[in-house]
């Protein structure tokens, strides 16, 4: 089981008891799905039943995981890596309105690409942005990633696509 851990942040694999309500509420608010696509749970059943059977973990040994605030233990969001067949592996972050703009975003994506390059031997790790999403944008930016195409993701046609390569993490880990 992943857990990595940052000096605010415990972050790891999502439990579909302890973590449905959250996960359900997470994904209820219409402004943090804005830049998604993804629908709204019907449900904490759905939700639950979602975590239960997300298989990333078993399947590839990483996965999209639960960020938990250390001093409350309370469920922020998710961060964390997804496996692609044709492309590069995701880092992707979503979390609760009112922890926007607080350094989260940035501080459990910069430990989930430390993870990826110097953990799983990652050749390059991608980030898929909608074009507004200028606080998605600057977070992959902060850390390093460099623009690299425009594409179709999740039926936005005109996608960013940000990536870094393990050259680059090993040029940047002494900033990050």
């Amino acid at each position: 089981m992943v857990e990595l851990e940052t000096p605010r942040l415990l972050i790891t694999e999502f439990n579909a008891h302890r973590d449905a309500e959250a996960v359900y509420a997470l994904n209820s608010d219409p402004e943090v799905l804005r830049y998604t696509g993804d629908d709204p749970f019907d449900s904490v059943e759905e939700a639950k039943q979602f975590l239960m059977n997300y298989d990333h973990y078993r399947l590839h040994g990483y996965g999209r995981w639960a960020v938990f605030l250390k001093s409350t233990h309370e469920l922020l969001g998710w961060c964390g890596l997804k496996y692609h067949e044709h492309d590069p592996v995701d880092l992707g972050y979503r979390f609760m309105k009112k922890y926007w703009n607080l350094g989260y975003a940035t501080e459990s994506a910069h430990a989930c690409t430390k993870y990826g390059f110097e953990q799983l031997n990652l050749p390059e790790i991608m980030v898929r942005i909608d074009p507004n999403n200028n606080a998605s944008i600057a977070v992959a930016q902060k850390l390093g990633y460099q623009f690299w195409k425009i594409g179709t993701c999740e039926h936005v046609n005109d996608t960013r696509f940000y990536r870094m390569n393990q050259d680059q993490y090993q040029q940047l880990k002494e900033t990050l």
